[in-house]
């Protein structure tokens, strides 16, 4: 089987002309993302079914990738133009309904409600239809050494130095807590003190590392903290409400750590794989990271430094709760499809229980019901929690599953960064955010 990987350039014209040249031309091109652990659990379902006596050699799947930087966008063209580059293509919940008319609705296998639950297929749905398999639930957990954080709640004077730091950098004397009773204020007072800049005897360089690039999906890492302060885009009349107290103490809090040296200071160009890379060297205490880390950052071969002494917990409280952003990733089918047949029994495939948990044991993120979960919840805990804090802190943004929804995060990322980065001030960055999402969400 031939793995075309798509760098640059046009996404439909480069893909049908790296198709073309392969020798090992497949009937079903599946397109997805690079990198990632979904890359890898989507190689390895796609090398199972590719294996099974009853899939042809006209029906075998070829995988087709593109940067998720811009990605949705030039889907969107693609889809619009009705591109025949792919059979089967990657969805969002922040994005079917844009696709919906480009996209074929889909049937999945009996098995399809007792794997995942109707809750779970629903994120996949569309004014009634499917339009897709769901196989991976995108939340956050909050990730820390607790060597560290038992270390210094066992310790008098590291405890004194705690407060005395929280007091100077927060305004209030703060005492070491359990990090599942965290606010966001424990939070960067945690993040403060791990900090060598701000305490010279911290075992860790950094006290956390934030993903500041400008970058759609680090809002989405971010806003659980505004959340928690009551923050939301818009309320129930459509006024958008992110000009707020919520999202100032986010974004300042945010500020705040990265002028204080708490994280790198190149976190401005900080996404997933950046964090990741600095908390793996063990020279972290705490940080905010998608759910799809969780294998890596405790597996001790991929983390041999850290996996240990890692452990997982929803994010930090604010005054209106705790909170976790949730969304879902999937496969659907286009509807200009040269292959429609053998991208349906794909898909019908893919939402199999074999399937569900072949993608689970390769670093997927499926959300499994509690009856399929326990047969991997020994290799992976952390699908057991995945369930657990999305029914408890889970949350969509009011205008989060909108058509423009993901202009509003590029929108935010682009005056967000601009403010960490120092090139504006909060008062404009919130007032350009404002502006421009009263005319996207209008």
């Amino acid at each position: 089987m031939t793995l075309t990987t798509i760098r640059k350039g046009s996404l439909l014209a480069v893909a049908i002309a790296s198709l073309l040249a392969s020798s090992a031309f497949a009937k079903v091109t599946v397109l997805g993302w690079p990198g990632g652990p979904e890359e890898t659990a989507l190689r390895a379902v796609t090398d199972v079914y590719n294996g099974r006596p009853d899939v042809t050699e006209n029906d075998k799947v070829e995988l087709l990738f593109f940067n998720r930087d811009g990605f949705w966008d030039k889907l969107q063209s693609d889809l619009a133009a009705g591109s025949k580059a792919f059979d089967v293509n990657l969805l969002a919940t922040y994005s079917i309904g844009r696709y919906a008319p480009f996209m074929e609705p889909v049937e999945l296998s009996d098995e399809a409600a007792s794997v995942y639950g109707e809750s779970v297929l629903k994120t996949m749905q569309y004014e009634g239809k499917q339009f897709g398999v769901p196989t991976d639930l995108s939340m956050h957990f909050m990730y820390y050494r607790k060597d560290l954080v038992e270390a210094l709640m066992k310790d008098d004077a590291a405890k004194a130095k705690y407060a005395e730091i929280s007091e100077k950098h927060l305004g209030k004397k703060l005492e070491p807590k359990s990090p599942d009773e965290w606010t966001w204020d424990d939070y960067a007072a945690t993040a403060l003190y791990f900090t060598q800049a701000i305490n010279p005897d911290s075992p860790t360089r950094y006290g956390t590392v934030l993903q500041l690039k400008n970058l759609l999906f680090n809002m989405m890492v971010f806003q659980s903290l505004p959340r928690a302060y009551g923050g939301n885009w818009m309320d129930e009349s459509g006024k958008i409400t992110v000009n707020s107290d919520a999202y100032r103490k986010g974004l300042e809090t945010y500020k705040l750590l990265y002028d204080a040296g708490a994280t790198p200071s190149d976190s401005l160009s900080y996404e997933f794989a950046e964090a990741n890379a600095a908390y793996t060297s063990g020279q972290v205490a705490a940080m905010m990271q998608w759910n799809a880390a969780a294998s890596d950052l405790t597996n001790k071969e991929k983390s041999p430094t850290v996996a240990d002494v890692t452990e997982t917990v929803a994010p930090p409280a604010g005054p209106e709760g705790r909170f976790t952003h949730i969304h879902g990733l999937g496969f659907g089918l286009n509807k200009n499809a040269e292959n429609k047949a053998g991208g349906q029994a794909f898909i019908k495939w893919l939402s199999s229980k074999e399937a569900a948990l072949t993608y689970a044991r390769n670093n997927g993120a499926p959300a499994l019901t509690p009856e399929v979960v326990t047969e991997v919840a020994k290799e992976r805990p952390d699908l057991v929690k995945l369930g657990e804090f999305a029914s408890k802190y889970g949350y969509v943004m009011n205008g989060g599953t909108a058509a423009k929804a993901l202009s509003v995060y590029e929108l935010q990322a682009k005056e967000f960064t601009g403010y960490w980065s120092g090139q504006q001030s909060l008062d404009d960055a919130l007032a350009n955010t404002e502006k421009g999402m009263t005319e996207l969400l209008k």
